[in-house]
């Protein structure tokens, strides 16, 4: 999937659209067959058949951060699931792989939405076929939206993370949320002050472990909120320690490790 990355394409893709608004993006052309091709290699896929449930909001309180959760009703089935922003000049915001022992149940995350857009929730199960669903967001220039964080103190937390638990409603699941700091630049939003462009910076590879078992990765680009997050449930396999590994696409590594609470 990686080719879905390409600087070339999101280029090509922000100045076909230069940030679309809302109007334009309700009569553009539908570029959701052409996504099918370029990332699914247009295979085919069933449509609302319950193996995938995308939660988005109708409307995003704010396009920078709109958070976004992929459930997967039998967690055992689903080997990738793949969150799909149609209108946004890289339209994949992440691609997960899931740990064939791990249970995960759902995995949230927060996004920009460019414009208004479908946005797709693709899985692929075990036995090689794939599963969508697919929900409608109304949002604008979530892309270009101004950085939060002063940009010097975001390099200076660059990569610290936070560990935390929660009590899963799911028997024989434990719930849990992995924050790392990182801006998360676009490479579309301006600085304030020089009013040139703040380049690409972002986290595009994350892996979480129980032990030595993979939970999930993940693959992902610029539609990553700033400060990517994710929140997931896991089936506990006795391991004592939570790990991250996460990459940016600048060649910088992060590492952290937590204790388990309550591991057995």
């Amino acid at each position: 999937m990686s080719k879905c990355f390409r600087a070339s394409g999101l280029l090509a893709a922000f100045f076909a659209a230069t940030l679309a608004s809302p109007a334009r993006a309700e009569t553009a052309p539908d570029p959701w067959p052409g996504l099918v091709t370029d990332i699914f290699q247009g295979r085919a896929m069933a449509e609302r058949d319950g193996v995938i449930a995308l939660e988005a909001p109708v409307r995003a309180e704010d396009a920078a951060i709109v958070p976004m959760t992929l459930r997967f009703p039998e967690p055992a089935r689903v080997k990738t699931a793949t969150l799909v922003i149609d209108q946004n000049p890289m339209p994949m915001a992440a691609a997960f792989t899931v740990g064939e022992k791990a249970g995960v149940s759902f995995i949230s995350t927060r996004v920009r939405v460019n414009s208004y857009t479908n946005v797709h929730a693709v899985a692929e199960t075990r036995d090689g076929k794939l599963h969508s669903e697919v929900k409608f967001v109304k949002a604008a220039g979530g892309c270009s939206a101004p950085a939060v964080k002063d940009q010097d103190e975001a390099n200076a937390n660059l990569g610290k993370m936070k560990y935390r638990e929660f009590r899963s409603a799911e028997a024989g699941r434990r719930e849990a949320q992995i924050m790392i700091r990182h801006p998360n630049n676009s490479g579309l939003q301006m600085d304030q002050m020089t009013h040139l462009y703040i380049p690409a910076h972002y986290i595009d590879r994350v892996e979480v472990r129980q032990g030595d078992e993979l939970v999930f990765s993940m693959e992902g680009g610029i539609s990553l909120s700033e400060d990517p997050n994710f929140r997931f449930t896991y089936a506990p396999n006795g391991a004592k320690t939570m790990s991250v590994v996460a990459h940016d696409n600048k060649g910088n590594e992060f590492k952290a490790e937590w204790p388990i609470s309550d591991a057995s």
